[in-house]
């Protein structure tokens, strides 16, 4: 709408009619933005139907600010760390990102959850995916929960590379809930090869401050890799050099050998380089000496630790979860908006207990079991944070 002075107004129809317009531009080279500014500017169309040609292939992955662990609930917070991959075109192939937010800015709980529209295009449709595959690996956001292992898993699904697509896939393909892909056996060699590399380069640096480690120098080539705490296998580093490790996974006739080549260095949220000759990037997050990596989809957490320590560590005592079975948990950060129950009041499985207002929805939360309530912790109008 454009007023007498030229100003001009847009209805919230229009945005939302144009809303996946990088597609559309990317495929066909117009401005739909542009075009829907000089209509409402009074202009006519400058294109007709036949002048609009189709080149190549464009997909788009929302990235929201929203867990898919917990059936793509809301997720709130600062984001700590926002690195998307680098914007690019090269050799007919493009990676745009399309976002209105910042590192250190904060995701609430009064507006929508999307964080960005990431966007490639290319010749072809797989072309396409496998470029939208290694943009959502170099994506990396900390501090909240995002569906990115989502969309990396839907990447690599079969059924969504053969393009047998309908609105059900994900009632279809993930009916007991998005869990992550699953870690094959070369993924997991891989990324236990490069929580290897990482370890060797934290020894490294260790090695290199003053007074540290007794003055040992070497760093030892026997290691013990634990991947997820369940499958635990030996390792032993067969060739160093700057930027490349060949590691030994393994032994005996079922020992297989991993070359890895990369510049990361401690500290680097994103691991790039290659492995057995493969251009791979993967998140990694360090927690005491775990190391958490995600590639396509798929977690592991891996301990990379020296024989004698990973035995003596086979003997730790596992802390159990506290029992919350009994308890009312908010699923989401959110506003509450009502208490449907009181104290003294008995409930059965499936009441409605509380409405909690999160990002522009409500959501009822009922009983799990049936019960007493004993206390209630929270009132109209209080803000809460996920699991309070």
């Amino acid at each position: 709408i454009v007023d007498k002075d030229r100003n001009f107004y847009f209805l919230e129809m229009n945005t939302r009619l144009q809303v996946e317009h990088p597609v559309t531009e990317l495929i066909t080279g117009l401005d739909l933005v542009e075009q829907m500014i000089r209509v409402a500017a009074g202009e006519k169309l400058a294109v007709k139907q036949e002048d609009v040609k189709i080149k190549g292939w464009a997909i788009e992955s929302r990235i929201y600010a929203e867990d898919p662990y917990r059936s793509f609930l809301p997720s709130t917070g600062r984001l700590v760390r926002y690195r998307p991959p680098a914007e690019s075109t090269t050799q007919n192939k493009t990676i745009r990102n399309d976002t209105g937010v910042f590192e250190g800015g904060e995701i609430s709980i009064f507006y929508d959850p999307m964080i960005a529209k990431l966007c490639t295009h290319a010749g072809t449709r797989d072309a396409a995916i496998d470029l939208m595959s290694d943009a959502l690996d170099h994506f990396n956001i900390e501090g909240i929960a995002h569906n990115i292992p989502f969309l990396q898993a839907v990447m690599t699904h079969p059924r969504f590379r053969a393009g047998k697509l309908s609105t059900n896939f994900i009632a279809d393909e993930f009916k007991d809930g998005f869990h992550g892909a699953a870690l094959t056996p070369e993924l997991k060699d891989s990324m236990a090869s490069v929580a290897v590399f990482m370890h060797l380069r934290e020894e490294e640096r260790r090695r290199k401050i003053s007074h540290q480690l007794n003055g040992v120098a070497a760093v030892p080539k026997e290691w013990t890799v634990t991947v997820n705490a369940a499958d635990v296998y030996p390792v032993r580093t067969m060739t160093e050099g700057r930027d490349v490790i060949a590691v030994r996974l393994g032994d005996g006739k079922a020992s297989r050998m991993v070359e890895v080549e990369s510049t990361w260095r401690p500290g680097e949220p994103v691991f790039t380089g290659e492995v057995g000759a493969q251009a791979v990037a993967m998140q990694v997050r360090r927690r005491s000496d775990v190391y958490r990596i995600v590639h396509r989809g798929a977690t592991a957490e891996i301990t990379v630790r020296r024989p004698r320590v990973a035995a003596l560590a086979a003997h730790m005592l596992f802390k159990p979860p506290p029992d919350t079975s009994k308890l009312l948990l908010c699923p989401m950060p959110g506003l509450v908006v009502s208490i449907a129950a009181s104290v003294g009041q008995e409930v059965k499985a499936g009441e409605p207990l509380a409405v909690v207002e999160a990002m522009k929805m409500e959501n009822v939360l009922r009983a799990e079991r049936d019960g007493v309530i004993k206390r209630i912790a929270a009132k109209p109008g209080d803000s809460l944070p996920v699991d309070a």
